[in-house]
C-alpha cells in the first residue's frame, strides 16, 4: 500500500495526528478479534484436510484473510480510527471479515448441516471483493489530493483482484483455485509495482507516509492473535478430555511450550528492535511492505500449521507418527523458523545462521518419525524453537 506526502488539500479531518506517538486505538483491537476467528477456521480446516491440496488450499486462503486484514492496516496507519467515518469504516470490515471468515470451512465445497454439500465459495469470493473494492471506494470519496489519486491507483488494481475473487467464487474446482490464486498474486502485485496504473503514474516507497512503530505493533499483534488460537485449542482440548491421562497432561505440556518457545522467539528481542528500526528508517514503507506486509504471513502459516498438529497430539496422539501429523509437527516449527530468518535479513541484513540450523534439525527429526510417539516427535520440534530462542540470548547475536 501507499501514500504521499500529508498535503493541505488533502482531507485533513480524517488523517492521523502524526505530531505525537501514533497508538493503536480500541476500534482496532475489536476488529483484530474477528481475525481471531478465522485463524481457528484455517487451522480446523487444515487439520480436516492434511493432503498437499488441502494444505495448498488453506495456503491460498490465508493469503485472502490476510491481505483483507493488512490492507485495512495500511489505511488505519493513515486515517484516525476515532473518526466516526473511520471507525464505521472498520464496523462495516469486521462484519464482511466475520461473514468471510465463517465460511472458510466450505469455501471448496465441505458436508453442510443437513448431509449435502454446502458450497460457500461465493461468499468467501464476494466478501474479499467488497471489502478489497468498498475500503478502497471509501477513500477516494473521503480524501482529497495527492492521497486520494494514490487510492484510484489502488482502486484500479483491487476491481481488478475483487472480479477474479467473485469470478473464482462462481466457479468450482481447479478453476476456483487459479482464479483465487491470480486475485491474490494481483493485489500482492500491486504492491511491488506501486500500483502503476494507465494515466494515474505509480507510488514510490518513499512516499508512503506511514508510521512505521504503529505498523509494527500492528503485525505484532497478528502474530499474537495467531498465538492466542493456538493457546485456545490447547485449553480447549484439555477441556474436553474425559480422562485426564499421563498422556494427555504430557501433550498438554507439549503443546503450550511450543506456543511459547514461538513466541519468545519472535518477541524477545526481535520484535521491539524491529519496530524502532523501521521507526527510525528513511524509507519505512519499503521496509514496512518487505518485512511485515510480505514476510509475517509466513510466520502466520508456521503459527497455524503448528497449532493443527497440536490439536491432533492434543486429541489423538499416536504412538507413530502419520505422514500427515508429522508435516504439520515439524512443519508448521520449521516454517516460522525460516519466516522469521527471512525477516531478520529483511530488518538487518543478517543471516540468521541459528534459525536456518533449527530448519535442518527439524528436517532430521523427519528421520525419528517412524519411531517416535507423536507426543515426542512434538516436543523434540519445540525444543528445537526453544534452543534457538535460548542462543538469541547471547550478548554477540544481533536482535
Amino acid at each position: 500500500m501507499s501514500a504521499p506526502a500529508r498535503s493541505d488539500d488533502a482531507e485533513p479531518r480524517l488523517l492521523r495526528d502524526r505530531s505525537g506517538g501514533q497508538r493503536v486505538t480500541n476500534i482496532e483491537l475489536f476488529f483484530d478479534l474477528v481475525y481471531v476467528f478465522a485463524v481457528t477456521q484455517l487451522s480446523h480446516t487444515l487439520l480436516l484436510h492434511p493432503t498437499v491440496r488441502g494444505a495448498a488450499q488453506s495456503a491460498l486462503l490465508l493469503a485472502m484473510v490476510w491481505l483483507v486484514w493488512v490492507y485495512t492496516t495500511w489505511v488505519t496507519n493513515w486515517v484516525d480510527p476515532e473518526r466516526l467515518a473511520v471507525r464505521l469504516l472498520l464496523v462495516v470490515l469486521a462484519l464482511l471479515s466475520l461473514a468471510m471468515s465463517a465460511a472458510l470451512p466450505r469455501a471448496f465445497g465441505g458436508p453442510g448441516g443437513s448431509g449435502a454439500t454446502d458450497d460457500l465459495g461465493w461468499l468467501v469470493g464476494a466478501a474479499y471483493a467488497v471489502q478489497q473494492i468498498g475500503r478502497s471506494v471509501f477513500m477516494v470519496i473521503a480524501l482529497r489530493g495527492p492521497l486520494q489519486r494514490n487510492f484510484e491507483r489502488i482502486l484500479a488494481w483491487c476491481l481488478v483482484s475483487g472480479a477474479l475473487a467473485v469470478a473464482g467464487g462462481l466457479v468450482g474446482g481447479l478453476a476456483r483455485d487459479m482464479l483465487w490464486l491470480l486475485a491474490v498474486l494481483t493485489d500482492v502485485a500491486g504492491g511491488l509495482a506501486g500500483f502503476a496504473t494507465p494515466f494515474l503514474g505509480r507510488s514510490r516507497t518513499s512516499d508512503w507516509t506511514i508510521e512505521g512503530g504503529h505498523f509494527a505493533e500492528r503485525c505484532q499483534g497478528f502474530i499474537l492473535i495467531a498465538l492466542g488460537e493456538s493457546i485456545v485449542i490447547i485449553g480447549a482440548a484439555l477441556s474436553g478430555t474425559a480422562h485426564i491421562t499421563g498422556d494427555a497432561v504430557a501433550a498438554f505440556v507439549v503443546a503450550f511450550a511450543g506456543s511459547v518457545a514461538l513466541w519468545w522467539l519472535y518477541f524477545d528481542r526481535s520484535a521491539g528492535a524491529s519496530a524502532e528500526v523501521i521507526a527510525s528508517s528513511d524509507d519505512p514503507g519499503r521496509m514496512a511492505r518487505t518485512a511485515y506486509h510480505l514476510v509475517h504471513p509466513l510466520m502466520v502459516a508456521g503459527i497455524i500449521v503448528t497449532a493443527a498438529g497440536d490439536e491432533k497430539i492434543l486429541t489423538s496422539p499416536s504412538a507413530h507418527a502419520s505422514a500427515p501429523s508429522a508435516w504439520m509437527i515439524l512443519g508448521g516449527p520449521a516454517l516460522f523458523l525460516a519466516g522469521h530468518a527471512t525477516f531478520k535479513f529483511v530488518v538487518w541484513r543478517v543471516i540468521s545462521w541459528t534459525r536456518l540450523a533449527g530448519i535442518a534439525a527439524t528436517a532430521l527429526l523427519a528421520l525419528a518419525v517412524p519411531v517416535l510417539p507423536e507426543i515426542a516427535l512434538a516436543a523434540c520440534a519445540a525444543a528445537v524453537v526453544a534452543v534457538v530462542a535460548a542462543l538469541d540470548r547471547r550478548p554477540q547475536h544481533p536482535a
